[in-house]
């Protein structure tokens, strides 16, 4: 792309007005924002960094007494691992001491969570402020998980402290790929978005197509804000560095993309390093416990667990032939329904390299691109669109193999599929052959047939 003369020009006179206003926000209002909202963040960035500046040896010390102090903690007050604890005589005193005796605990699944129900809490619900955050469902059925606030501030602060380590200091920008709804109402300025965007010099861009249209409006946002940092899907912004590269070559509009939410592909990270001259960040989070790791010395240097916040393992699957094992994490912070040995679903392996442990050969959540009267639609986006705007739906599968494609879902039991179908139809007529089925009825692939939800071969 060539140049603007007056658009360098302008850039040039915005950017100390820019370095301002992300001072103000990052530095000014942000403290006070934790004031009002009753947050404790900013001194739980200072614990990791002072944390992380220790030897290796000394923090998988303090690591493996976190472990024993959140065994001890659910053992007495979570009633399904007080049971669980007693009918297997489990002695939590003997973790510090040889954390394979860890193994004793059976997995914790998804499918366990939403059996257990209330007994998987510390305290009830109604006696605790708690923030629910429901799972993707791509590695499994989904469910729901509730942090108390300690468990929340300690997740957003690792996330806080990650990003200032590759760079991103608090006066820099990021912008935030996010759903286009079709019947959202833009509510009148200021709202609690725009002031929590302003403490964190953060900006949200919405899309909700990625065909040529789509992207160009997304590039037109970028040239206009020119943030630091880009948080985004790595499909979403592959695709836009394909589209780049076809219609101008390289544009240099941003200096780090931090890849989320799905399994970040090397071919992926050359093209966008490549197409943006930019660093490519990756990390690994999950719903139920937050980013867990992270590319902390930066672009490449492999996904450090964050063993200050949880006890990483992996699974081997026991199949003769195959190497792959499961992620399973035992999580730290949130006493309000504390997660031990719990299977993720995702397909990595820990690896220790100067006694510090990594994730290596990670597969995540790969999001397709689903084609909706041809114009082709991430698949986030229709997951948004069925969760936040249809609702009712447990988990769904998109077929693309059929004329029009299926669209199969699982309904939550209380809910009408009628009233699904009806929903689905008017956000996307004439799109797709509905079917309600159970989750047997999924197509399942991999060694541990694992769930995705757009099956094209």
């Amino acid at each position: 792309m060539t140049n603007n003369p007056f658009d360098s020009m302008i850039q040039t006179l915005l950017q100390p007005l820019r370095f301002l206003k992300g001072v103000a926000g990052g530095y000014l209002a942000y403290p006070v924002a934790e004031r009002i909202e009753k947050r404790l963040i900013t001194p739980k960035v200072t614990e990791l960094r002072d944390y992380y500046s220790l030897t290796p040896e000394l923090r998988r010390k303090i690591s493996l007494d976190r472990l024993q102090k959140i065994l001890e903690f659910a053992g007495s007050q979570v009633p399904y691992y007080k049971d669980l604890f007693r009918e297997r005589n489990f002695d939590v005193s003997k973790v510090g001491k040889d954390p394979d005796y860890l193994t004793e605990i059976p997995y914790l699944t998804k499918e366990i969570i939403r059996e257990q129900g209330g007994r998987m809490f510390s305290t009830p619900l109604e006696n605790i402020p708690h923030h629910a955050r429901k799972t993707g469902g791509s590695t499994g059925i989904s469910c729901m998980i509730y942090y108390d606030q300690e468990g929340l501030d300690y997740s957003a602060a690792v996330v806080r402290y990650a990003r200032h380590r590759i760079g991103k200091g608090y006066h820099r920008s990021e912008l935030h790929f996010a759903c286009r709804f079709p019947d959202a109402i833009k509510p009148k300025w200021p709202t609690r978005e725009d002031l929590k965007c302003f403490t964190m010099n953060r900006s949200n861009i919405f899309f909700n197509r990625l065909d040529d249209i789509g992207l160009d409006e997304i590039l037109q946002t970028l040239m206009a804000r020119r943030p630091f940092m880009v948080h985004a899907h790595p499909s979403t912004i592959y695709a836009m560095a394909c589209f780049v590269e076809r219609k101008y070559g390289k544009v240099k509009l941003f200096d780090i993309f931090e890849s989320s939410g799905e399994l970040l592909q090397p071919y992926q990270r050359s093209k966008i390093s490549s197409i943006f001259e930019c660093e490519v960040i990756d990390r690994y989070g999950l719903a139920e416990l937050g980013v867990m790791a992270y590319e902390l010395e930066g672009p490449g240097s492999g996904l450090q667990v964050f063993d200050s916040e949880g006890w990483a393992e992996s699974r081997p699957l026991d199949i003769q032939g195959v190497t792959d094992e499961e992620l399973v994490f035992t999580g730290y912070r949130n006493k309000l329904m504390p997660l031990i040995r719990y299977r993720t679903g995702d397909l990595a392996k820990v690896q220790y390299r100067d006694s510090v442990p990594y994730l290596t050969d990670v597969v995540g959540r790969i999001h397709d691109f689903v084609p909706i009267k041809s114009v082709p639609h991430p698949t986030h986006h229709i997951m948004d669109m069925l969760d936040h705007r249809v609702g009712g739906i447990q988990e769904f599968q998109i077929d693309l193999r059929t004329t029009p494609p299926t669209l199969r879902i699982v309904p939550e039991h209380s809910i009408s599929q009628e009233d699904i179908r009806r929903k689905v139809e008017n956000f996307w007529p004439e799109t797709f052959l509905i079917e309600f089925v159970s989750h047997d009825n999924f197509i399942r692939v991999g060694h541990l047939s694992k769930f995705r939800h757009v099956v094209s071969v």
